[in-house]
């Protein structure tokens, strides 16, 4: 009776540090919504509590061949809609996220503003956007002060402003003083003008991303005999935008928000769900979904002679002939390696 006692007393510790273990996790959503609770026939706590399974070692001798090419992931394919789906929304009262599972734009910009993951501009900030795009070279990292994070360092906060978000509209409706009457301000150069309401900041959402862009390496590893493949770094892509005389809005291209290290991303990635439209009770991470190749990407470039991207010598439908010639040309390294 004592032994069976002391089981039920173990049971019960175990599974209460289990919920507290998932409510802790990465601040995302679990089928845990209130305590003693649970949304479901059992509590999802593989993939919330697992451990990320580290890369195999590989010294430089063993690689005896590589090749570094970046791709673009489009969200509007359905493939990659996993990537994509569910939408939040940025209210003025809260930011409205799924209760059971994120996008990676979500699960990106929530610990970028935790100072979870370091960001690296796509451009050297000293040039204010208007110097080369080499930030997949991730030189130019865009850190807060040791210990703060977005909330609590207004410097940091300021900065990456330009990264997750833009400013709004001015208001035409100025700031009135405790008489009603326009409140007026003076210029250093002597003018004076009305003074206006800050302008609101203007989150970019998960429907606002278009692209990711991944820099990756293929490699064969003659230690263990495979081609392998290792994801460098990746980056969230929008839409550019220009405003005409009349206030029309066009695209005029494609902008990097930011980049950010991989290896370190897999750390946040791995515990958080993406969906199976197959089985409910089989649900993978985002880290399972990258290392699996869940997704379909196209190469925009390949490391050669002229240090230049495809569309600067194909367009259109040639250049996806032409990166489905790169990615021929990579898997036939494998097969003449067993060819005899």
């Amino acid at each position: 009776m004592k032994s069976l006692l002391i089981g039920a007393v173990g049971i019960f510790f175990i599974g209460s540090t289990a919920i507290c273990q998932i409510e802790g996790i990465n601040g995302g959503p679990v089928n845990v919504p209130t305590e003693g609770i649970i949304d479901g026939v059992f509590i999802q706590e593989h993939i919330p509590t697992k451990r990320m399974i580290p890369y195999e070692y590989v010294r430089e001798a063993d690689a005896i061949w590589s090749k570094r090419v970046w791709e673009y992931i489009d969200l509007r394919e359905k493939i990659n809609h996993n990537l994509y789906y569910p939408l939040d929304e940025i209210t003025p009262y809260a930011w409205v996220r799924n209760a059971r599972r994120w996008s990676l734009w979500t699960i990106i910009r929530q610990h970028v503003m935790e100072a979870d993951l370091r960001v690296f501009s796509p451009y050297n900030p000293l040039s204010y956007g208007l110097g080369v795009k080499d930030g997949y070279q991730l030189k130019y990292p865009v850190d807060p002060q040791p210990g703060l994070n977005y909330y609590t360092d207004s410097i940091f906060r300021d900065e990456m402003l330009y990264y997750i978000g833009k400013l709004g509209p001015q208001s035409d409706i100025a700031i009135t003083d405790e008489y009603g009457d326009p409140v007026i301000i003076t210029l250093p150069d002597g003018t004076m003008e009305y003074k206006y309401p800050p302008r609101d900041t203007m989150y970019f959402n998960s429907s606002d991303i278009v692209q990711y862009r991944l820099k990756e390496d293929w490699f064969f590893d003659k230690e263990r005999s495979v081609l392998d493949v290792r994801i460098i770094a990746i980056a969230p892509v929008v839409y550019k935008t220009e405003e005409d005389a009349n206030g029309l809005k066009s695209i005029s291209g494609m902008e990097e928000l930011f980049w950010l290290y991989f290896p370190h991303c897999r750390f946040v990635f791995n515990n958080y769900f993406v969906f199976n439209d197959k089985n409910d009770a089989q649900w993978m991470s985002f880290d399972d979904l990258f290392w699996k190749r869940r997704f379909n990407a196209v190469i925009y470039s390949e490391s050669n002679t002229y240090d230049r991207t495809i569309e600067t010598y194909r367009s259109g439908v040639d250049a996806l002939h032409e990166s489905e010639q790169i990615k021929n040309e990579i898997r036939n390294i494998e097969h003449d390696v067993w060819s005899f």
